[in-house]
This record gives structure tokens, sequence and C-alpha cells, in this order.
């Protein structure tokens, strides 16, 4: 038995990994699927304090008091930023990290500086001209921005996107590098289609030497293509790819 620690990335909840959730439990595996502060269930906690070490401390705090070890841990999208972080608070618990369409920072990093500018600037001015200065509101425009075409998928995830804290983008990941580097790392990319901003995080990827892997699907990869993200994880969690 594996035990896996799923975590959702911006705008999300412990939701999104519903189907992943059962098809792993259902292959008797034990599974959590945190949401962050202020993100979905928990969207009331969302204030302008919310950031990075927030979430890291959600993470952190979920390992320690369920007294976890040996965890799969898997970062979608901006959760990716906090593997470092996390790492540093609780590497002894923690056996694999694998991202999953995830965004990777260096010590000193905040996710802004590694979108591309152009990205970095539309998400400034939108947290300027509608998010009060401190968040980013959500909106069906990002489920084109990540591929989600499908009109029953739309119809499900589109309602549940909560708004994100500017914070969270803007807050630097403070790690001993080295600490993360020590554990095993994969990488798996969606294909269909591509998410441009992610190019740099599979080309850091790439240089590190890790394993990686496509998924012929969006961004939201574990709403989409449910059975073949739990297969991947499974594969990976075992060695076998």
């Amino acid at each position: 038995m594996s035990t896996f620690v799923l975590v959702h990335g911006a705008m999300h909840g412990g939701w999104c990994w519903r189907d992943v959730r059962r098809l792993l439990e259902g292959d008797g595996h034990l599974v959590h699927t945190p949401t962050l502060t202020g993100q979905g269930e928990r969207r009331h906690q969302l204030t302008p304090e919310v950031g990075v070490a927030t979430h890291v401390d959600d993470l952190a705090e979920l390992l320690w008091f369920e007294d976890l070890h040996d965890v799969h841990l898997v970062l979608h999208s901006y959760a990716g930023i906090l593997a470092g972080p996390v790492a540093d608070a609780a590497h002894d618990r923690i056996g694999r990290i694998t991202y999953v369409g995830a965004f990777l920072t260096r010590s000193g990093e905040c996710l802004l500086d590694v979108e591309p500018p152009e990205t970095a600037a539309r998400y400034r001015a939108l947290v300027a001209e509608d998010g009060d200065g401190w968040r980013v509101p959500a909106s069906d425009a990002f489920l084109t921005q990540w591929g989600v075409t499908d009109p029953e998928l739309q119809r499900w995830v589109g309602p549940r996107l909560t708004d994100f804290p500017f914070r969270a983008q803007t807050e630097p990941t403070v790690f001993d590098e080295a600490t993360l580097a020590a554990i095993p790392q994969t990488y798996v990319r969606h294909t269909d289609p591509p998410l441009p901003s992610l190019e740099g995080a599979f080309a850091r990827t790439v240089a590190a030497g890790w394993p990686t892997h496509d998924i012929a699907t969006g961004h939201d990869l574990m709403v989409a293509a449910p059975a073949a993200t739990a297969a991947l994880l499974l594969a990976i969690g075992a060695g076998l790819t």
C-alpha cells in the first residue's frame, strides 16, 4: 500500500482529485486530498495574508498530524512551487514527489518569476483592476486557458473555481535546494493542449535529469483523464515507468 497526498493548484481544491482519489483508494492505497487555505471549501478563509507560507504550513501540518511517512507527494500547477519549502519542513516524511503540469521555482523565486513576463503582467493587471489589489478573481476564462473544453467538465469545474491570493504568486519560496534534490522527483507533462507557461518548468526538469512522462490532455488532467492520471501515478510509485 502506498500513501498519496494529492495537492491541487490555483483556484481549485481537494475536490478536483475526486475521481483519481477513488481509483487509488479502490486499489487499496491511502489517499489524502487536502484543500489549501482560501481555496475550495475553505474559500471563506481567503484573506490578503494567505500566501506560500500559509500553504506550506497546511501541508506540513497534515503530514505531522496524520503521522504520514514515505509519502508520494503529488503537486499540480501552482502547488509545484511548494515542494522545496515543504521538503524543508518535512523531508523525513516524503518518499517521492511527482509534479503534474506544475510550476517549479528555485529558492528565492516566486510564481510570477517563472511565468512568462507577459503572463505575469496580465495577472498583475487583473489583480489591480478586478481583485482589490490582493486576489486573482476566478472566472470561466481560466477554463479556456487550461484547455477544459468538455461541456460537462466545464459545468462541474467552472462554478467551483475560487479566487486566488495574489500573495501566493508573489511570495518567494525559500528552501535548501540540496534537501529537495535528495528526494526522488518525476515530472508529468500534459500535451493536448500544452500550457506555454510551463515550458520553463519542463526545461528545468530535463536539465535536472528527472524522469518525465506525458499525458495527452489539458492542464486539469486529474478531471479530464482521471484513469490515465491514476494509472501513471501508480506506475511511478511502483518504479514501473
